[in-house]
This record gives C-alpha cells, sequence and structure tokens, in this order.
C-alpha cells in the first residue's frame, strides 16, 4: 500500500474517532442535561396519581442517567418516593424503630377525640338523671354538637401546620383539649358541661389531621396504606372504646369518673407527645432545608420545637397566611375530591350516628329495644373493637396486595385509582352488616345476629376509610393536612345530623328502614363515585389537579 493511501485511511480513521467520540460527548451532554432538568424531590407531586414504582420502568421513562440516581427501597424492587435527601435529618431516613415511635405517638393521639366525644354515649342515662331531662335531649346538647366541631376544629389546625409545623400545633391543642376536659368533670349543670364538651373536640381533633402528615413525612409511598391502617385504626376504635370501658365505670359510679379518667388519659398522652414525639416536617425543598442556626444544646432545641418557638422563626420559610388559609377552598372543588368526600361522608356518617343511636336502642325495654343493663350495653361496645382489629389486619394485606397487582398490571407504574378497589369488597360488607344489624333490633333476633351486624359493618368503614385516605392522598401528595382536614370534616358532619334522625325514625318505622335505606344511599352513591373515579380519574386528575 503505497504512502498516500495509508495516509488517506488514517485520515479516514481520524474522522471515524472523531465522530464516535463527538457522538459520545453528545449523549452524555444530552443525559447530564436531562438529570439537570429531572426533579428528583418534586416529582412524585407533579405526577400525582401516576408513580413509577418499578425501577426498570423508570429507566425505560427516564433514562439511565436518571434512574442511576434514583434511591431505591433495601430491596431493590421499589423506586421511593419521596426521593430521601443525603442528610440524617430528613425524616426519610430515620431508622424505621424511630419511624414506628412517631406513628405510635400519633396513632395513641388519634384515640382521644372520639375516644372523648364517645363518652357520652356511656354516661348518656346518668347524665340524663342527674340533670333532669331527656335521653334525646342530652344527645342532641351535647354528642351531635361535639361531634360537629370535631370536623371543624381539624381545618384550623392544618392551617396552623402549614407555618408552625405539626408538633407546637399537636402539643399545645392537646393541653387545651385537657383542660376542657376536666371543666367537663366538674360541670356544675348541663349547660356548661355541654360548653366544655364542644370546646374539646374543637381543639382535641387535631391528631385526627396531623396523621397523614406524619405518615407521609416518615415513610416512603410502597409503605403509607400500610401505616395509614394503623393510624386510621386508633381514630375509628375509639368510639367505640370509651363505651365499652366507660360502661362498666357507669355502672357502679359516678359519670364524672368518666371524664376524670379521660383526662388522665389526655394528660398522659400530652407527656408522650412532650417528651417522645419529633417534628416530622421537614422543608426539603429549600437549597438549605435549615436556614435557621440551631442552638448547641439539644434539650433547648427539643423545647424550643415543642413549644412552637422554632416553628414561629421558621414560618418566614414555609407557606403564607394566605396560603395556609385558602389550601382547602383551593382543593375542596376538584371533582374527583369532592365525589369520594360525599361517599365517605355516608359511609362514616351513618356509621357515626349508629354508634350513639345503639345505645339507646340497647337500653330500651322490650319491645322498643333489647333491655340491656348498663353493664351489658358496655359489654356489647366490644364487637365493634373486636372489628376494628379485624379490619386492621384484612386491610394491612389486602391494600398490599392491591397495590402490587396495580403495578405489575401496569408495568411497574401504580395509578391512584387502583385504590378504590378495596371499597367494593367494603361496600359489599357493609351492607351486609346494616342490613343484618337494622333486622336484628326490629325482629329481636338473637344476639349473635346483633353481633354478626355489628362487626361486619365495623369491618366495612375500616376498609373504606384506609382505601379513601390513600386515594385521596395519591391524588393530592402536596395537600395531606387538606385531605385529612376535609374527609374529617366530611365524616363528621355526616355523623352529626344522623343522630337527630335515625331514633325517631327507627322507633316510628322500624329499625330494618331505617339501616336499610341508608345502606341503599351508601350503595347508590358507591355506584355512581366509584366505578366513575376509576373509568375517568386519570381525564380528572390531568385536567383539575392543582
Amino acid at each position: 500500500m503505497s504512502d498516500a493511501e495509508l495516509e488517506k485511511n488514517a485520515t479516514a480513521s481520524t474522522v471515524v474517532l472523531d465522530v464516535v467520540e463527538k457522538g459520545d460527548r453528545d449523549r452524555e451532554s444530552t443525559s447530564q442535561l436531562q438529570v439537570e432538568e429531572f426533579d428528583f424531590l418534586s416529582y412524585h407531586e407533579h405526577n400525582a396519581g401516576r408513580l413509577i414504582v418499578d425501577p426498570e420502568e423508570a429507566r425505560r421513562e427516564f433514562g439511565d442517567a436518571v434512574a442511576d440516581r434514583l434511591k431505591l427501597s433495601q430491596d431493590g424492587t421499589k423506586v421511593l418516593w419521596p426521593q430521601p435527601l443525603d442528610d440524617p435529618e430528613d425524616p426519610q431516613n430515620w431508622t424505621e424503630f424511630r419511624k414506628n415511635v412517631q406513628l405510635l405517638v400519633i396513632t395513641l393521639a388519634a384515640i382521644t377525640p372520639d375516644f372523648e366525644s364517645a363518652l357520652g354515649v356511656a354516661a348518656l342515662f346518668p347524665l340524663a338523671t342527674e340533670f333532669g331531662t331527656t335521653t334525646g335531649y342530652v344527645n342532641n346538647l351535647t354528642t351531635n354538637w361535639s361531634v360537629f366541631l370535631l370536623g371543624w376544629g381539624g381545618i384550623f389546625a392544618v392551617m396552623l401546620m402549614h407555618r408552625f409545623g405539626r408538633l407546637p400545633v399537636l402539643f399545645w391543642s392537646q393541653i387545651l383539649a385537657t383542660g376542657w376536659l376536666v371543666g367537663c368533670t366538674f360541670a356544675p349543670n348541663l349547660r356548661t358541661f355541654a360548653a366544655m364538651r364542644c370546646l374539646n373536640s374543637f381543639f382535641a381533633t387535631t391528631p385526627q389531621v396531623t396523621g397523614l402528615y406524619v405518615v407521609t413525612d416518615l415513610f416512603p409511598f410502597h409503605m403509607q396504606a400500610r401505616k395509614l391502617n394503623i393510624w386510621t385504626m386508633g381514630f375509628i376504635i375509639s368510639p367505640f372504646l370509651s363505651p365499652f370501658m366507660m360502661g362498666f365505670i357507669v355502672a357502679h359510679a359516678s359519670w364524672r369518673w368518666t371524664y376524670g379518667i379521660a383526662t388522665i388519659y389526655n394528660a398522659i398522652v400530652v407527656c408522650v407527645i412532650a417528651f417522645v414525639g419529633e417534628e416530622t416536617m421537614y422543608n426539603r425543598k429549600l437549597p438549605n432545608p435549615h436556614p435557621i442556626p440551631r442552638p448547641s444544646s439539644t434539650l433547648l432545641y427539643r423545647f424550643q420545637t415543642l413549644v412552637g418557638l422554632t416553628g414561629a422563626r421558621m414560618a418566614k420559610y414555609r407557606d403564607s397566611w394566605r396560603a395556609a388559609i385558602f389550601s382547602i377552598i383551593n382543593i375542596i372543588w376538584r371533582p374527583h375530591l369532592f365525589m369520594i368526600l360525599l361517599f365517605q361522608a355516608a359511609v362514616f356518617g351513618f356509621s357515626i350516628g349508629t354508634n350513639n343511636t345503639n345505645v339507646v336502642l340497647l337500653g330500651t325495654p322490650p319491645p322498643g329495644g333489647y333491655g340491656f343493663s348498663t353493664t351489658g350495653i358496655a359489654g356489647a361496645y366490644g364487637t365493634p373493637i373486636v372489628a376494628v382489629l379485624v379490619g386492621e389486619v384484612l386491610g394491612r394485606y389486602f391494600n398490599d396486595w392491591v397495590m402490587n397487582i396495580s403495578i405489575r398490571r401496569n408495568n411497574g407504574v401504580f395509578i391512584a385509582e387502583n385504590r378504590l378497589w378495596t371499597c367494593y369488597i367494603g361496600t359489599v360488607l357493609y351492607v351486609t352488616g346494616f342490613v343484618t344489624l337494622g333486622a336484628a333490633f326490629q325482629e329481636h333476633l338473637s344476639i349473635g345476629a346483633l353481633v354478626m351486624g355489628w362487626g361486619i359493618s365495623g369491618v366495612a368503614v375500616m376498609i373504606n376509610t384506609v382505601s379513601i385516605y390513600a386515594y385521596c392522598n395519591d391524588c393530592f401528595p402536596r395537600h395531606q393536612g387538606e385531605i385529612s382536614g376535609l374527609i374529617n370534616l366530611a365524616r363528621t358532619l355526616g355523623g352529626f345530623g344522623v343522630a337527630y334522625f335515625q331514633i325517631p325514625w327507627a322507633e316510628k318505622s322500624g329499625a330494618l328502614q331505617t339501616f336499610g335505606v341508608e345502606v341503599a344511599v351508601v350503595a347508590g352513591l358507591f355506584l355512581l363515585i366509584v366505578p366513575t373515579l376509576q373509568l375517568k380519574g386519570a381525564a380528572l386528575r390531568a385536567r383539575y389537579s392543582p
């Protein structure tokens, strides 16, 4: 080969190498640009309702450069959303023990609002006797209005948490709730007692809107439904705990002891919050998540965080008052949220009404009721307690199963509407339980029928509620507080109204007709709402997500 040909080949090889190197540089530049443009902190919020969970699907959709930087679960099978920062103070990086301790704290606190509101169930007949009035008047003046205020108190608590954090609002609300309980214990007349109960409900409800915040602060997406199951169990079981426990006390002592013991429990919760609770709000979107200097003393920092001094100093880096106040209005009108809230209001509302009604029907002498003694009524309330525990176990595994099936069927992507499959089972159980309960009261069936009906409906409420919380959280991942506040408001408004008409209706037309019409409403709302959301939910999210 001549020198000219060798030189020509060398030149060609150089050109080829230059092209290859340029292509590599272009790909590297594209990958780098892709990584820089990808929002690791907020992707799960901007893609609400559709999350890529499988690492291989993430590699296909995001590219190798982004996928290589995504943090995965310990077993490497799921992408973590939200993506934890490289900061040991990020709650997502806390140890499992530390996380579960905080979950326990908020669950213990979540028991207090409905536990205290339902104290009136155990003390209903003694209150009517002491103050010389009827059980219906006591129910309407005290229990119903305390249920009503449980919902509104949570709305205001969410506004404060936007500015000052979770821990101080939780701490001060429980201190005030404890004070109003003391007022209930020593109330000299019925009107004072009613005022104290209503004020207690308004402030005590804060843990019922804090739990969703805490769960999403601490746990990644794929574990949230399981942890929500534990927190929701706390406030669903609580209205049955007080009639069950305090009913035995009222049978042998003054009704004031029921409120005195509840005051002691509330004080214990305050101490647990003070000594064990931690602030889980983490400002991951700030360039520096810790913009204010911390005191050198750990004890001083903890005290300042607990009482709200740290939160007050951090408020300028968080949502404005305008944003905090109007955030709930900003999402309540979204069609997919409003529809599911309507369904939850009926499901939980009729359940709350039944809790207040059953004590009357159980205590009324035959033929109007079962004629149970105070001790017998207390024992009967063990049924829904067991039902909620069964619902927690079933929901824990069933929600995980639905999530995993959904991810596999959608090629590694989770779609929020798949959460609602559990409502199909929950609604069937709800109808079965309520009809059985109504028939048991009207036809004076055996205690076994009463237990089965009440128990099945309790399992149904647990399954439906967890599914709805998880679905709403998936659709609105930036608004956990608002979601909690609105679901809490929906369920309490539903329960507030039911107690006014349920007993007179059952006395006039029979419990079977009353409970039958109520489950017909629930079933009708289910058929109108849940399939519609599953069919049109993606389009609604795309058009109406904030």
